[in-house]
């Protein structure tokens, strides 16, 4: 038996394909009544021991300033994603904002925050969107996408970019 969608997470990385997706988590939250979990991961900076130095500051002080700005780099995609939602309403009727329950910005790995999301907060599906063209697996679907199917048991709708030109972007509309 199928189960009924509750809870969608739209995952993004902020490029055109994502938010060509995000119509499509969109149109299936109202479908279903559901609501939709936005998920965009920020990865690790790594620590190199020469850029203490090279910033004249301890490792301490280093990174309170590194928090510091992720602090404002997650402000600033919030932000972005609620601006987008509110564009869209010209493609859609209306904001999605009132189909968002949470815009999560963690600081992690694309592949192990879109799972660990995915289940932290019980979502049923997961949307993602991919670029589409090339020939092998890889190149078509993209890493990140291959390896949530690889290593997920729910629903993944991957979202290609449409063959026709599209002005749906996060920086347009």
């Amino acid at each position: 038996m199928i189960s009924k969608i509750k809870k969608i997470l739209y995952a993004t990385d902020l490029s055109k394909n994502s938010s060509y997706a995000l119509l499509y988590a969109v149109d299936m939250a109202r479908k279903n009544d559901a609501k939709i979990v936005i998920l965009h991961s920020v990865e690790p900076l790594r620590d190199a021991p020469w850029s203490y130095a090279a910033a004249g500051l301890d490792e301490k002080q280093l990174k309170k300033g590194i928090k510091h700005e992720q602090k404002a780099e997650v402000n600033e995609i919030k932000k972005q994603v609620e601006e987008f939602c509110e564009r869209m309403g010209a493609y859609m009727g209306s904001s999605c904002l009132e189909l968002v329950s949470k815009i999560l910005v963690p600081q992690g790995y694309p592949v192990e925050e879109i799972l660990e999301t995915a289940n932290e907060e019980g979502c049923d599906v997961i949307v993602l969107g991919t670029h589409g063209k090339g020939f092998l697996k890889q190149a078509f679907l993209g890493n990140v996408a291959v390896k949530v199917l690889e290593r997920t048991r729910k629903p993944v709708f991957i979202i290609p970019l449409p063959s026709e030109k599209t002005d749906i972007d996060w920086d347009k509309m």
